[in-house]
């Protein structure tokens, strides 16, 4: 019996679309195309797992690309345009109905910051009882410590809660640790297969 439902964030509950702005700003920087998620992949892990600050991205981005503070500041209103996308209204009322039924929970792999943002955006906490981002936690998914942890915040079992997630592997960590997964594909196929899960 399930007695708790935990969504992912980016592509399920925030709707996102490639908005080529590391491709521009690759051509701005005269960077050849993967060059920058290359150079700066320490700082996108140490931002996903919270082992640097927001002020330590912006210092990394000014030593290793030799951006300015401006370029840094409208680097980032990019990343964030990109990476808040826009709000899949069906789902999150479809989330947020889902109290007092079952408790919630949210799990994100996100990035330093997002807690700020996703709250001026979309009220995400006051829609769920639990949230955990990775980068406050300091574990990302697949990692079975991340499932783990959002249940024991949910004071629920494994085996007692459902996991959505639009990657296949993070469905599949959920799974690892004896959580139900569900891959999202749509918000009809989502809805109907939590429904099943929920009546069995």
């Amino acid at each position: 019996m399930l007695h708790a439902v935990v969504f992912d964030i980016g592509g399920v509950l925030e709707l996102t679309a490639p908005t080529g702005y590391r491709e521009r700003w690759e051509k701005s920087l005269g960077l050849a195309p993967g060059e920058l998620d290359h150079r700066m992949a320490d700082v996108w892990r140490g931002g996903t797992l919270g082992t640097l600050t927001r002020e330590q991205v912006h210092e990394a981005f000014v030593r290793e690309l030799g951006m300015s503070r401006a370029d840094v500041e409208l680097f980032m209103a990019d990343f964030w345009a990109d990476y808040l996308g826009s709000p899949n209204t069906e789902l999150i009322d479809y989330f947020r109905a889902l109290r007092p039924r079952v408790r919630t929970g949210i799990l994100s792999n996100s990035f330093v910051g997002a807690r700020e943002k996703e709250r001026e955006r979309y009220g995400f906490e006051d829609m769920t009882d639990v949230l955990v981002y990775s980068h406050e936690s300091g574990t990302a998914k697949a990692d079975p410590a991340i499932y783990r942890l959002v249940c024991e915040r949910l004071d629920v079992e494994p085996e007692h809660a459902v996991f959505v997630d639009d990657h296949e592997r993070a469905v599949d960590g959920a799974r690892a640790v004896g959580m139900t997964g569900v891959l999202f594909r749509d918000n009809a196929q989502v809805i109907s297969e939590l429904e099943a899960l929920l009546a069995a």
